[in-house]
Order: structure tokens, then C-alpha cells, then sequence
């Protein structure tokens, strides 16, 4: 059975929620999904998986949350060779419209580095997912699934 693990970082519930979603799209395709909170990350973490997802918020001046961190600077050592990947951020453009999504922007990079395959392109959210949003991570799912 194919597998998918979801490594999130939430600051005000957000990212978490579309967390959540990604993980009900996943299940309705009948794909074995686990949501990693972003503290619980290491460098074991996708071992297992055969699709790699990270769903974050960007903090303050474009920077990765200090929760993934540790995370994020190893991630580019990573051995995903033969694994598929996909990023989603969440984040304000009207308060940051200079980094909007830029921790996204900034995994999405450094996955390239791991020999993983692009199975979707960024998924870039304004604040929290309302229904539009819900069917793009639906569609965003479904090529993780296809690639």
C-alpha cells in the first residue's frame, strides 16, 4: 500500500487545518497517511513514506518556523531518491507581501536537493483553506498520487 506522511507546522491553526484536509483527500484515495507535527520531524520520518508532503506557515521576516528548522536545514541530505514530494504553505499577503509563502517557497527548494520527484506543483494558501482552497489540495493530492 502506498504511502504518505504529512509534516506540518501550526501556529494558529491553519496550517494544521489543511493538514487535516490533505489527510481526508489522501484517505478517500485510499492511501495510508500519517500527520507529523512539525516538533516530532527528524530525518526518519520519510523513510517509510512513498509521498513526502510538508504543509507550513511562514514566520516573521520569510523565515522557516522554529519548529522546522532542524527539519528543514537537514532536509537537503535527505535520501528520497524514488519517493514523490509536495509543498503547501499558508500565509498573509496583505501582512507579509514579501514573503508570502516564502518557508513553502524555501522546502519546496530544498527537496529538489534529495533526489525526490516533484509530484505537484506549491500549493500557496491565504490564511486558512475555505472551500476553494479545500478543492485545490484535492487536485494537489490526486497528482501526488499520479506522479
Amino acid at each position: 500500500m502506498t504511502v504518505a506522511k504529512i509534516v506540518y507546522a501550526s501556529a494558529t491553526g491553519n496550517t494544521e487545518g489543511i493538514s487535516e484536509i490533505l489527510e481526508d483527500a489522501f484517505k478517500a484515495l485510499d492511501i495510508d497517511v500519517e500527520r507529523v507535527e512539525a516538533d516530532d520531524a527528524d530525518d526518519s520520518t520519510f523513510e517509510d513514506a512513498d509521498i513526502c508532503v510538508v504543509a507550513t506557515y511562514t514566520d516573521g521576516d520569510g523565515e522557516v518556523p522554529f519548529d522546522l528548522e532542524d527539519f528543514y536545514d537537514d532536509l537537503p541530505d535527505f535520501e528520497l531518491d524514488g519517493k514523490v514530494f509536495g509543498v503547501v504553505g499558508s500565509g498573509d499577503s496583505e501582512l507579509y507581501p514579501d514573503y508570502f509563502c516564502q518557508a513553502a517557497v524555501d522546502f519546496d527548494q530544498a527537496f529538489e536537493k534529495t533526489g525526490a520527484k516533484r509530484g505537484a506543483q506549491l500549493v500557496k494558501i491565504e490564511n486558512d483553506a475555505d472551500d476553494e482552497d479545500e478543492e485545490v489540495l484535492k487536485v494537489f493530492v490526486t497528482a501526488l498520487t499520479k506522479a
